[in-house]
């Protein structure tokens, strides 16, 4: 957490900035999300930018967590009982979902500092708190001992894609299942991956440029 910005400090924020609402393609999950997506992304910009904070992606139900939360919720043996890390779990609808599923635990990571009080409202609006534990940390590279792992909407930026693709696959490789959930974003690697899933999930139109976007499960081929 940035000195500049106390836990309950950004979690005033959001209770401010969002309201508790279904999630359109998986409603039997409720977030706390904005309900004017560019006006949010301009305030915290506006109010926040001085202090280096990341744009608010914890704020919004993207297309490819839709996707892969619907998988879980669906399909509820890949999570039952199972130890779990939701890797850049933003709002952590993932974590949630995989929790309802019967996850006998989930980590859920990610680095914006509003991102970890953010999941713990919305892992309680679920009554899965108990279930999850959000921690501010990158863990590519590292081995962190769960069995599934799952990743929604993290191919949108060369960098990020170059970095965590290969980790994500040695973790494959090395005994985890790892699920990604992704509408086919820019850097997505197609060719390394088979797709499980597709569904057509209803997004913001001010943020994904359509009303309907088609996104899909994926797993790294064997």
């Amino acid at each position: 957490m940035s000195a500049a910005i106390r836990p309950e400090e950004a979690l005033a924020f959001i209770r401010a900035e969002t309201r508790a609402r279904p999630v359109p393609h998986a409603p039997e999950i409720v977030l706390h999300v904005a309900d004017e997506a560019t006006a949010l992304w301009q305030r915290t910009e506006e109010e926040l930018a001085e202090i280096g904070l990341p744009p608010p992606f914890w704020a919004f139900a993207w297309a490819g967590g839709q996707a892969l939360a619907r998988y879980l919720l669906d399909n509820p043996g890949i999570a039952a009982g199972r130890q779990v890390l939701d890797f850049a779990s933003g709002s952590g609808l993932v974590a949630i979902a995989a929790a309802k599923a019967g996850a006998a635990h989930v980590t859920a990571t990610d680095l914006d500092p509003f991102a970890i009080p953010a999941i713990g409202l919305n892992a309680a609006a679920n009554g899965v708190a108990d279930r999850i534990t959000a921690v501010r940390a990158d863990l590519v590279g590292t081995r962190p001992g769960a069995d599934l792992v799952l990743a929604a909407d993290i191919f949108y930026e060369r960098d990020l894609a170059a970095a965590v693709a290969p980790w994500l696959a040695e973790l494959e490789a090395g005994g985890a299942t790892v699920l990604i959930g992704d509408p086919g974003r820019s850097y997505l690697p197609r060719e390394r991956l088979e797709a499980l899933a597709t569904y057509a999930v209803p997004v913001t139109r001010a943020l994904e440029d359509a009303e309907i976007k088609r996104s899909s499960v994926w797993r790294f081929r064997a």
